[in-house]
């Protein structure tokens, strides 16, 4: 990153300051100038207690505008899945022989879904998925016996999020390059899909900060009154 390009952006944002939503959109939205086109993330912080287990929040959200990129989804089937999964445009389809790979070091995915009976094998290789949050999920609807809906929902730009140690999502949104408008809507599909999934023992106020930010630029602070929840 050129220091005297981050320098430039920075004069545009005040860190003390939190923007209004549709000001903080076309904000992050003039962060170009980078080599290449930008991912454009939010970090939500929440109000829950993230050591208590009932109160991790994980979810997934079908983003209207998608997220910009080439998903390459791998499907762990057998029999008429393996087929389904295939016409439904997975890049990869396999059993043990994909299990295989994976251990052998191969990581040329992005997304990975399993039917049901599929996940006695996918075990083998949870320890090195796991750690890469690709390990597939009845929560995150990447565990499921509708194979082909889940490829193509990750296909157009299904994001996975969860919270962290801190209780804060950090979750992809799209790409500078998409405009304010198509953020901000692929912004509320996300916001919408986390209040859905608010834990009942969470206490006092849910969403808590919201940070925009794209790869290579600061980040910018959201006023959450300007929010349309």
């Amino acid at each position: 990153m050129s220091s005297k390009r981050y320098k430039e952006l920075r004069k545009k944002v005040d860190p003390t300051k939190k923007y209004p939503l549709d000001q903080a959109v076309q904000l992050v939205s003039e962060m170009g100038g980078a080599k290449f086109d930008q991912t454009v993330e939010v970090a939500l912080r929440l109000g829950t207690d993230s050591k208590q287990s009932d109160q991790n929040v994980r979810g997934a959200t079908n983003m209207p505008h998608g997220l910009g990129k080439q998903v390459r989804v791998l499907v762990f089937a057998k029999g008429a899945k393996e087929a389904e999964a295939k016409e439904a445009g997975a890049d990869f389809v396999g059993s043990d022989d994909l299990v295989k790979k994976i251990n052998e070091g191969w990581m040329d995915f992005d997304k990975v879904i399993a039917s049901p009976d599929m996940m006695v094998a996918v075990s083998k290789v949870g320890k090195i998925l796991g750690p890469r949050g690709l390990m597939p999920n009845p929560k995150t609807g990447t565990v499921t016996q509708d194979v082909g809906k889940a490829v193509k929902e990750c296909k157009l730009g299904k994001a996975a999020f969860k919270t962290d140690k801190a209780s804060i999502i950090h979750c992809a949104i799209g790409k500078v390059s998409f405009g304010p408008q198509k953020i901000k809507d692929n912004l509320k599909s996300l916001l919408d899909e986390v209040i859905k999934l608010k834990p009942s023992a969470a206490k006092g106020i849910y969403l808590k900060g919201l940070t925009l930010s794209a790869t290579l630029s600061p980040g910018i602070r959201v006023d959450m009154g300007s929010l349309e929840i």
